[in-house]
């Protein structure tokens, strides 16, 4: 069975790891005490964490076949004559969009403004998990 410290939880969350235990205190999140004492969640109970928290907060993909929906705050946009290029920091990720110039304006996108990013697409790329190791 997979298990993940506190801190590890918090990665894959994108949240601090005092918000992790937080939520354990809340009892929002059921953690256990591994061999050494340590509160540890396990992987079972993460993925029902996130599966509750993405629906209560993500009414909208109720209505919509795109699942990968990120919310997070606009860093930047460069604008042209025809296209444009917004990057969104939604927690620990940059998403990068490519656009018209249009959009971006009918959309009012500007840097600090807050935007969901829905992503749709077939293909996914699988890189190494680290330097030197390949994954498949």
């Amino acid at each position: 069975m997979t298990r993940f410290r506190i801190g590890e939880a918090a990665g894959l969350l994108g949240v601090s790891a005092d918000t992790v235990r937080r939520w354990i205190d809340a009892e929002k999140l059921v953690a256990v005490r591994d061999q050494a004492g340590h509160r540890v969640v396990e992987g079972e109970a993460l993925a029902a964490f996130v599966r509750e928290q993405h629906a209560a907060a993500d009414p909208a993909s109720e209505t919509s076949s795109a699942r990968n929906r990120l919310r997070g705050i606009v860093t930047a946009v460069a604008k042209d004559g025809v296209m444009a290029q917004v990057d969104l920091q939604a927690g620990p990720f940059r998403v990068v969009s490519l656009m018209s110039r249009e959009a971006v304006d009918e959309l009012d996108l500007r840097v600090g403004s807050v935007a969901v990013a829905v992503i749709k697409s077939t293909t996914v790329v699988v890189e190494t998990a680290s330097p030197g190791r390949r994954t498949a």
